[in-house]
């Protein structure tokens, strides 16, 4: 990393930070810290979902389907993605919540990364019994 580049793999770097590969999170000097965008890894069983509804999001968020079956929930509207590459985008103020139908590995870009929002450990994803 001392030449300014990293090199992964999502599915063990993601498991580290519950999901989340690039952000503010990350030590300055990582190339894997920004301010701009947070982006994440997330890989989800079948009958997982959210805990709690996101409310106020802050962010403009892109998830983007890469295997499996993925509902996304909006007051009002719900959102299935099941082909590879199906993708939803929600902005400012989107209330939200989801659930994966199939096992599922979902990409998820938002931006911008805000320092000091996170949820609380425990209360992101239900794991299905």
């Amino acid at each position: 990393m001392d030449d300014g580049v990293y090199v992964g793999s999502a599915g063990k770097d993601a498991a580290v930070d519950r999901g989340w590969l690039l952000g503010h999170f990350r030590d300055r000097g990582d190339p894997r810290h920004s301010d701009a965008v947070e982006v994440k890894w997330g890989v989800h069983p079948r009958g997982e979902q959210r805990a709690q509804w996101v409310r106020g999001e802050v962010r403009t968020a892109l998830l983007v389907l890469v295997t499996g079956r993925f509902r996304m929930r909006f007051p009002g509207r719900s959102v299935l993605l099941e082909e590879q590459g199906d993708y939803v985008v929600w902005g400012q103020g989107v209330d939200h919540s989801w659930v994966a139908e199939d096992d599922s590995v979902v990409l998820t870009v938002r931006w911008p990364s805000v320092s000091g929002y996170a949820v609380p450990e425990g209360v992101g994803a239900a794991r299905p019994e």
